[in-house]
Formats: structure tokens, sequence, C-alpha cells
């Protein structure tokens, strides 16, 4: 059993709205503070949908959860991440 410090970057794709955002980065944060929580200092093999908690999953994982993202990248390390996009 080891843990990581994960880092991700999200992507946004959509309609620009009347202020000329796809989403407000304050909204982001709302969407995606709840999905950390479930993940910050956890087992993540316990957590439905990680049992094998890879950081190509933990991405899946994210993407699904998250309306306008289009890509995630989930960052073990500087050198080590993987990406995962909607077609």
């Amino acid at each position: 059993m080891h843990g990581h410090n994960y880092r991700i970057t999200v992507i946004l794709r959509g309609q620009l709205d009347d202020r000329g955002l796809v989403t407000d980065f304050g909204e982001l944060d709302d969407e995606i503070a709840p999905l950390l929580k479930q993940l910050d200092h956890e087992l993540l093999n316990d957590v439905p949908g990680l049992e094998n908690p890879t950081a190509e999953l933990i991405a899946f994982w994210l993407l699904e959860r998250l309306s306008h993202a289009v890509t995630i990248r989930v960052y073990e390390n500087d050198d080590s991440w993987a990406e995962i996009s909607r077609v």
C-alpha cells in the first residue's frame, strides 16, 4: 500500500455564455470540491468505480462526473501522468 499526491488538469469545452465563459471557475471549483473530498486521504480502492485506482481510471472517474470537462489529466508526479478525453 502506498499513496500519491495527485494533481489534476481539467480542460473544458462548451458554448460561451453571455459573460463570455464556458463556465465560471468558481462554479467549476464547486463541482470539483465534492469529488476531491471523496478521494482526499481515502483508500481509493474503497471508492466505487476505483477498485483498481490507476491514474487512468481516476481520470476517467473524474471525467464522467464533470459536466463541461472534455479532458482530464491526472499527475502522479511531474513526469508521470495519464490523460483521458471525451471522443
